[in-house]
């Protein structure tokens, strides 16, 4: 298996295997199951089985190219995991599994920053078809050498596609893995409004309509990022009873909805 340069969380060059997977999971069978589920994608499995060992190692996020984390564990559960993880780690992908049906705990799961969830019972095919799509936006993280960057620019809003930052003039945006992919989304399309229901489809890959409300929430913490007055956007609009546009170059300097 081939091994990746990156920087850590500290800012220190390292060198690790690409596709080091975290398996926090109190169920040791279940465990077991997905570490199995693993090897045929060229991953290394970690595996952790109760809250504080999880949240010990799920710190080092930088040293994850995945984390899997279940929602309900011994001592400290997953959504504080998962909410420690992303104070320090704006990046490393989380899919967050979950006993419960219910509509609520998911949400609060994806809200907190999991990248994607599972409901219990699930088969290991829709398993390992997450886990491979987390781990293809992980690997964009990397830009191999030689390779020209993509960039998209509005206004003084810039990002790079390939090595997945963004800037507003000169000040670096911190955002979340998902803030990105919705951002890079929207700006690749100005002009054009998409619902809510497709922002989900497009970029969280899900057509869960009851969920529609967690693409607000997200649109909101973009827009505390990138707007200069979020109260205010310039660039994120809001198009009433429909759902939301990238504002053309020509109107960046208007304020809109």
């Amino acid at each position: 298996m081939t091994q990746t340069p990156y920087k850590s969380d500290s800012g220190e060059c390292r060198s690790i295997t690409a596709r080091r997977v975290l398996i926090v999971e109190d169920d040791r069978d279940i465990a077991e199951l997905l570490a199995l589920h693993l090897v045929p994608l060229e991953c290394t499995v970690r595996r952790a089985h109760e809250g504080a060992e999880g949240l010990a190692l799920a710190r080092r996020a930088g040293d994850w190219a995945l984390i899997v984390l279940d929602l309900q564990l011994p001592g400290v559960d997953g959504l504080e995991i998962c909410r420690q993880v992303r104070q320090q780690s704006a990046h490393t992908p989380i899919l967050m599994l979950t006993a419960r049906a219910g509509e609520s705990e998911r949400v609060l799961g994806l809200e907190t920053g999991a990248d994607d969830y599972l409901t219990k019972p699930f088969s290991v095919v829709e398993f390992a078809a997450r886990v491979k799509a987390l781990l293809r936006r992980a690997e964009l993280l990397v830009l191999p050498a030689g390779i020209g960057l993509r960039t998209v620019r509005v206004g003084d809003l810039h990002i790079d596609l390939d090595s997945r930052l963004a800037r507003r003039g000169a000040q670096h945006l911190d955002l979340t893995s998902r803030e990105f992919e919705l951002l890079a989304f929207l700006m690749q399309r100005p002009g054009r409004v998409y619902s809510r229901a497709q922002l989900l489809d497009q970029v969280w890959g899900t057509t869960y309509d009851t969920y529609e409300h967690t693409v607000n929430s997200h649109i909101n913490r973009l827009r505390a990022k990138v707007e200069t007055d979020a109260s205010q956007p310039q660039y994120i609009r809001t198009v009433w009873g429909t759902g939301y546009r990238f504002a053309m170059a020509g109107e960046v300097g208007g304020l809109g909805p």
